[in-house]
């Protein structure tokens, strides 16, 4: 069933054309991916879908009472309320619904009290009615509800009861990401969901949102994100929208031929323009009134053919930029490292050796202490014990998020000259061009360019230096695909040593060949890609231990082999009696929800009264139940 669809939209400011003609459709349960340019208009769409922007041309079709949650990239909450109390506005009407049942549950009594009376066999059915909705929707479960959406996007159980106003950027728009997939909308419009979500919370997401029954069109350049949830591509380019019924990887692949084949019937098309231009002006040439006609008649011809747009080039430009000096092969050694703030100890025992030409990709939920590692190897802050050692001849290069070695007040160019000096014009423009700066953007001051570039430029400065190891913190952030597939390609070829913090999946992928793993018990290796790491993660290895061992040791690991076995058998145990009871507790709510629906117990109000507590009752042991079963089913 299509629940939306759009006929020939066109947009434009002022003379600026961003949209034209774009049709599509979206059914319900469909899950797209909406990608382009940063540039192309993918905003605009969205905003012009909800209604936040007016549309110049065409129509609009959205189904009758279909609900839209529109997530915006830039999020700006700011509120005296809690985390949690924030959330609980998305069930506003079920609160209401339960003060109201309440109030009926006083009226009912105060007019058993009078005997039996028509007003209160009225009262006795609103409060059925009212009661199967509020069962219906879920009214004994909706705080569960909350914390379940909370933890999966990345928020610990303590921080429920911060304050709005005291959360950082990612934070609020997580929490706004949070609010959205509670109000359970009929379409979700996403724009950049990922953003500020590790990889764990990233993961949590792409289950939600395959389970999600409603449809979903998501700005996306997370194309690890892409490739596991959506089943469609909307393609902006060139003003114009093209469907694709498949994910971002097969996409690309039959991307790759369309292009080829338009490139070589554009160069076709080109041969036969210019041949026709050649015979025209010969005609013109000859004089004659005969070939003069057969010119003008030719000329005619091709002033009505419809010309076919220049593709764009299939080979991605190759930036490539090797370390001046070659370091030793041992490039960075950190041992038994620590790292406190106060009382709380945030990096404990870390050990881990970087070898030269390794790309290392280092991954951990957020506030792990990722950035802070890569500031202590970098000397931006002190560590309290433990040695961090860089090798020989190496000098280290670092890309942080926020871009402040850029400096706001100069122009593009010549942020970039002022530190090259030798460089000749051309070869500036040249690098530049590179890195997607083209023609008078070049002259653009640093302090007007959007997130992306000043990521480009902060790479492009960055991979000029006399750097031979590159510590980069989230570098395709901001980024578009076509940009970020520049970096990556880069990347692979940097003869130098690469260590890179990054929830990119599809990046890490890509570009390195060795995960670390921060964890709160310190750090793991992996020799390979990403999908490796992930392998390795999901495999139950069981290998006999072949070593030596002496014989206090084997007692000593039996010993704990029992005491596991032990606790195993106590916890398995404790899941079985809490099932049990669970069972007698969801009975016991069946009967009370069947004895609710009989129409004899309107002449007992002060029964109902008392039924309808108990079940409250019940159902609150019982959600303390769950949660007890959760916890004990997941260690």
């Amino acid at each position: 069933m299509i629940v939306l669809s759009c006929n020939n939209i066109s947009k434009t400011y002022v003379v600026d054309k961003i949209l034209e003609d774009i049709s599509f459709t979206i059914e319900d349960g469909d899950k797209i991916g909406l990608i382009g340019l940063n540039g192309s208009g993918k905003t605009t769409l969205l905003n012009i879908l909800v209604g936040n922007i007016s549309k110049d041309e065409g129509e609009i079709y959205v189904q009758k009472d279909l609900k839209i949650g529109y997530l915006r990239q830039h999020t700006d909450m700011n509120s005296d309320k809690t985390i949690f109390q924030e959330c609980l506005e998305v069930f506003e009407p079920l609160i209401e619904m339960e003060k109201n049942l309440r109030t009926l549950e006083h009226e009912i009594s105060h007019e058993s009290s009078k005997g039996s009376s028509k007003r209160l066999n009225q009262l006795m059915a609103e409060y059925s009615n009212l009661l199967e909705e509020f069962n219906n929707k879920n009214g004994y479960g909706y705080k569960s509800e909350i914390k379940g959406v909370l933890k999966g996007l990345g928020f610990k159980e303590e921080e429920f009861d911060k304050e709005i106003n005291v959360l950082s950027g990612g934070q609020k728009a997580r929490l706004s990401l949070a609010k959205l997939l509670l109000e359970k909308p009929d379409l979700l419009l996403l724009d950049e969901p990922t953003n500020h979500l590790d990889i764990d919370a990233i993961n949590w997401l792409e289950s939600y949102l395959l389970e999600y029954k409603g449809a979903a069109l998501i700005i996306s350049h997370d194309r690890y994100f892409l490739d596991n949830v959506v089943t469609r591509i909307f393609h902006l380019e060139n003003l114009k929208l093209k469907t694709y019924n498949t994910n971002y990887s097969r996409f690309m692949k039959e991307r790759k031929k369309e292009l080829e084949l338009l490139k070589k019937d554009y160069e076709n098309q080109q041969r036969e323009i210019k041949r026709q231009e050649e015979i025209i002006k010969r005609f013109y040439n000859y004089g004659d009134r005969r070939y003069i006609r057969q010119a003008q008649s030719r000329q005619k011809l091709l002033d009505k053919m419809k010309t076919i747009d220049k593709p764009l080039d299939t080979k991605k430009v190759k930036i490539s930029f090797e370390p001046k000096i070659k370091s030793g092969k041992e490039v960075l050694k950190v041992e038994q490292l620590e790292k406190s703030f106060g009382d709380f100890k945030l990096l404990e025992d870390i050990n881990f050796t970087i070898y030269r030409g390794e790309k290392v990709g280092l991954i951990g939920p957020n506030g792990i202490g990722k950035t802070t590692l890569f500031k202590m190897i970098f000397g931006q802050i002190p560590y309290d014990t433990g040695s961090i050692t860089l090798g020989h001849q190496v000098h280290t290069g670092y890309f942080d998020q926020e871009q402040t070695k850029l400096n706001l007040d100069k122009t593009i160019i010549d942020e970039i000259w002022d530190e090259n000096p030798k460089f000749d014009h051309y070869q500036i423009r040249s690098i530049l061009s590179r890195f997607l700066f083209i023609g008078d953007d070049i002259f653009k001051e640093i302090e007007e360019l959007s997130g992306g570039e000043r990521g480009r430029l902060a790479l492009l400065k960055m991979m000029l230096s006399n750097a031979n190891f590159l510590l980069m913190d989230e570098p395709t952030n901001h980024l578009d695909i076509y940009s970020k597939e520049v970096l990556e390609d880069a990347l692979k070829d940097y003869e130098g040593t690469l260590l890179v913090i990054s929830h990119d999946r599809y990046f890490l992928n890509k570009v390195t060949d060795k995960i670390l793993e921060l964890t709160k018990e310190g750090i793991a290796e992996y020799l390979g890609d990403y999908d490796y790491y992930l392998e390795k993660k999901n495999e139950i290895i069981v290998e006999e231990e072949h070593d030596y061992r002496t014989k206090t040791q084997i007692k000593l690991e039996r010993k704990k082999e029992r005491e596991r076995r032990a606790i195993e058998k106590k916890r398995k145990k404790e899941i079985l009696a809490l099932e049990e009871i669970i069972e007698e507790k969801e009975k016991k709510i069946e009967e009370l929800d069947r004895l609710l629906c009989q129409p004899e117990l309107y002449e007992e109000p002060d029964r109902i009264i008392q039924l309808t507590k108990d079940r409250e009752n019940i159902q609150m042991d019982l959600d303390s139940l769950y949660e007890k079963w959760i916890i004990l089913t997941e260690n």
